[in-house]
């Protein structure tokens, strides 16, 4: 680096190779943030299937009554 009176070289030097750093750094942390949110859409889209299951659980018990109650109506 050229001798510049109003930059201090060292301090110059820290900032250039920090920014290496970070521009090194952030495909990697890209990628992980990646994998981080589509394991969280997952999760979720497991939560949300296991909820639709549950809720469907007491209609098909009251489906099932209804289907018995109108098969006996008709023996009788």
């Amino acid at each position: 680096m050229a001798d510049n009176p109003l930059v201090n070289s060292p301090i110059a030097d820290a900032v250039a190779a920090a920014q290496v750093s970070v521009t090194a750094e952030a495909p990697a942390q890209a990628v992980a943030s990646l994998y981080q949110l589509a394991s969280h859409v997952t999760g979720l889209s497991l939560q949300n299937a296991v909820h639709g299951q549950q809720t469907l659980n007491p209609l098909s018990t009251a489906v099932v009554s209804k289907a018995v109650q109108l098969i006996m109506a008709i023996g009788g």
